[in-house]
């Protein structure tokens, strides 16, 4: 699955970790909702580099929020 790349935090290097502070290549898209505000079938996405990845599915799934981990989406302009 493709997943929309519109407004995902960007750097020279592609996609970076949502993580607060990190700077590093995401490589795991996180898809959540919020059932009390979301329909079923809407995800928001945070991404993930390898070191955040646990602690963001943990975060997200204690509140009920985790939907599915999927590796993150390529980066085609950011290719080498």
């Amino acid at each position: 699955m493709t997943l929309p790349l519109g407004g995902a935090p960007r750097e020279a290097g592609g996609l970076i970790c949502s993580a607060k502070g990190c700077r590093a290549t995401a490589r795991w898209a996180l898809r959540w909702n919020n059932p009390s505000l979301h329909e079923p079938q809407r995800r928001k996405t945070w991404l993930a580099c390898e070191d955040h990845r646990e602690h963001l599915s943990e975060f997200l799934g204690v509140r009920g929020f985790l939907r599915e981990v999927e590796p993150a989406p390529v980066d085609d302009a950011h290719r080498a």
